[in-house]
């Protein structure tokens, strides 16, 4: 780890940057959204887990919901200020800052939809390889690099795996954003790969849970819920947490 992870001030300079330029990436989500185009029947239908759901809303009408730019813009500043602080002035920043937007975006639209378009996802995996490839060679990072193409091998794999059992009941776009997950993750470490994968399904298991017990309707087994969003949260917590927790838990 370098200094820069370790002095209080840079760190709460590279939190303010973070947050600063993630927050104006926030504020153009609706736009991103507005863009993606609508998918064909086909591509939903292989994208998303059968189940009798309603119609898909519109992307336009999910990028024209009221106050969707300050809350995009807000939940994107926190992330990033949480990851420079975590991060530091370090080269990791560079795909990090940008990724939260996105990241944010497609959250927005799997939760609304429970789709993650192959669209924003497939150029977003091959922008995030570019730019780790390039740090990684540029600054002599060989095993950071090797370590998060593993990574993001290893993710995509294991989500294609229960995308293939169907156990989770996730559609194929989770498995397709398992990658960019797998790739920062593993950027840091094994141990933010692993707290960052666990902490994705215990943000998912233990609402569903509650909301299952709540209602006492056994009918919500069968429904599909958006899994995105909870991966998104899941990485998060293995960027910010996920050496340390890591480090108590396995020793």
């Amino acid at each position: 780890m370098t200094d820069t992870l370790t002095d209080p001030a840079l760190a709460a300079l590279a939190a303010l940057v973070a947050a600063l330029l993630a927050g104006l990436g926030g504020l153009l989500v609706p736009r991103l959204i507005a863009r993606v185009p609508e998918p064909a029947p086909k591509q939903a239908a292989a994208d998303a887990p059968p189940a009798d759901e309603p119609p898909k809303m519109l992307y336009a009408d999910i990028a024209a919901r009221p106050g969707l730019a300050w809350r995009s813009a807000l939940q994107a500043a926190v992330a990033g200020a949480l990851l420079g602080a975590a991060t530091g002035l370090d080269w990791p920043l560079l795909w990090l800052v940008p990724l939260t937007p996105v990241a944010v975006a497609l959250s927005v639209i799997d939760w609304h939809t429970r789709l993650l378009p192959r669209v924003v996802v497939v150029p977003v995996t091959l922008a995030a390889i570019v730019v780790v490839t390039a740090v990684g060679l540029a600054t002599g990072e060989r095993d950071a690099l090797v370590r998060a193409l593993i990574a993001m091998v290893l993710a995509r794999s294991f989500f294609w795996v229960l995308w293939f059992v169907r156990s989770a009941g996730m559609g194929f776009g989770d498995v397709r954003l398992a990658a960019p997950v797998g790739l920062v993750l593993g950027w840091t470490g094994w141990g933010a790969l692993a707290i960052g994968l666990w902490a994705s399904f215990m943000l998912f298991v233990v609402p569903a849970l509650v909301v299952l017990l709540a209602r006492r309707d056994r009918s919500l087994l069968k429904r599909s819920f958006p899994f995105g969003p909870f991966m998104v949260g899941g990485a998060l917590v293995g960027l910010v947490w996920g050496t340390a927790l890591a480090a108590r838990m396995w020793g």
